[in-house]
């Protein structure tokens, strides 16, 4: 039954089936066990204990607790509060690890667990997260709940003013008054923000979908559309500068601008990197490499050193920490802080954004406009069995004509190639990815070009060999 939890980043899964109490005991178990070991055996190493909102959070994360404890480590239970929080906790304590109890933007049933390690390093299951799940499912049968006593010290802890500290060292409060408008999606936004934001200068936050705990007004997943909505209405009704929509945990925001449209990650992760980039002259920036071209050219034209990384916060923290890079990116909505310890926080994000539009005189949409350079496909999904097939076929046909890297999945990159690739149209500069999905037979596509004919042209030659259009995946 444990194998029907354990995914490849971390522990999610229906409750209470298959994702039960005493499934989370022995997580919690065997978690102890393995961050106590991975730790150089540091018998007084505190293990960090989180939890959302959702109904089935609080039992479990108490279950979780006491399979801790009875491993013989020390638990410090921090309550409720967003995912980045523990991140800054882990760090701010120096622990050993924590577990966030949180399934993110699943639906309401959902419930999961966030494994980090020491200096809030992901524990995926290349990095640890095997192991955790060997040693639950090897556990002897008199272990289990009820039948140890927890010898782990147990202590709870308020660090939210800290917290707030941290976060507001990325916010500059802004030269004029911004209205801005939030839906926290009924998740744990509604917490975050009142606790971290109320009171700053010059700042009206309008909120929406602040209640916790009862449900989903819509799916707490900003990525999809259709859950903007609420936010783009808000926006133009409330004439805000900015909106922001978090997904369940608060880990990660999409923005609108003034007008209500949807702003690109890749795009703002461009307009970001070119705060950091005159902050800190010459230093690293990572992007995910679906990424806009203009990412890399407003990183290179400000002296900056651009740094593509595979897809995925495993990556992306591996690689902004590899590289000593002030600054990350990811087209998912998840961006990085090397002073936020090399970690992932929408509300250091939403901190920085709101920085960033208080010092400008333009409204977001102009300020956001010259990086949105370049027509983009979005990201297109595509079933197929035959994967290497499909990737071999792309090597074929453009190795001779595109540079081609297979970071993840085969990029070709044709940006600046004087061949002329489709007959007969000839075509300007183009990229495009194909990488495959982890977890189910799909491929997916992003591609990028200098004008719109060559994007029509690209997606008319690539698509047929990449199996059948799956919408809205």
């Amino acid at each position: 039954m444990l194998s029907k939890i354990f995914k490849a980043y971390d522990i999610r899964a229906i409750h209470p089936d298959p994702l039960s109490e005493e499934a989370a005991w022995k997580v919690g178990y065997a978690t102890g066990q393995y961050l106590i070991r991975a730790g150089g055996g540091d018998s007084n190493g505190k293990v960090l204990v989180s939890r959302d909102m959702r109904p089935s959070s609080p039992a479990l994360s108490a279950r979780l607790i006491d399979g801790l404890r009875c491993s013989g480590t020390d638990v410090v239970d921090l309550g409720m509060c967003d995912t980045s929080f523990i991140y800054f906790a882990i760090n701010h304590l120096d622990a050993v690890g924590g577990i966030q109890v949180t399934a993110s933007h699943n639906p309401i049933d959902y419930n999961g667990f966030k494994i980090s390690g020491r200096q809030a390093r992901p524990i995926g299951q290349a990095t640890g997260l095997a192991d955790i799940q060997r040693i639950a499912e090897n556990l002897p049968a008199n272990i289990g709940p009820g039948a140890l006593e927890p010898t782990g010290r147990l202590e709870s802890m308020d660090l939210w003013d800290d917290y707030r500290r941290h976060v507001l060292k990325f916010f500059t409060p802004p030269r004029r008054p911004i209205k801005v408008f939030v839906d926290g999606s009924n998740g744990m936004a509604g917490v975050l923000v009142p606790k971290v934001f109320s009171d700053l200068e010059n700042v009206r936050i309008i909120p929406l979908n602040f209640e916790i705990g009862q449900g989903f007004a819509h799916e707490p997943n900003p990525l999809v559309a259709e859950n903007m909505i609420p936010t783009q209405e808000g926006v133009r009704d409330n004439s805000a500068d900015v909106g922001a929509c978090f997904d369940g945990d608060a880990d990660r925001c999409m923005f609108t601008d003034e007008t209500g449209e949807i702003l690109g990650c890749d795009h703002l992760t461009a307009m970001m990197a070119h705060h950091f980039a005159l902050q800190e002259k010459g230093s690293s920036i990572v992007y995910d490499l679906r990424s806009s071209k203009a990412v890399e050219q407003t990183i290179r034209e400000l002296g900056g050193k651009p740094i593509r990384s595979r897809v995925g916060h495993v990556f992306m923290k591996a690689k902004l920490k590899e590289a000593d890079a002030i600054f990350g990116g990811e087209l998912s909505g998840h961006f990085y802080f090397r002073d936020s310890f090399y970690t992932d926080s929408g509300a250091v994000t939403f901190a920085l954004i709101l920085s960033l539009i208080g010092a400008s005189d333009e409204p977001l949409s102009r300020m956001i406009q010259p990086y949105r350079k370049y027509p983009q496909s979005g990201e297109m999904n595509f079933r197929n069995e035959d994967k290497e097939g499909v990737f071999r076929q792309i090597r074929e046909r453009f190795g001779n004509v595109a540079q081609i890297d297979e970071l993840d999945g085969v990029t070709v990159d044709a940006w600046s190639s004087k061949t002329r690739i489709f007959e007969p149209d000839g075509t300007g500069g183009f990229w495009f990815n194909v990488r495959a999905s982890n977890t189910e037979p799909l491929l997916r596509l992003n591609a990028e070009a200098v004008d719109q004919q060559t994007l029509k042209t690209v997606l008319e030659n690539i698509t047929p060999i990449l199996g059948e259009h799956v919408q809205g995946h």
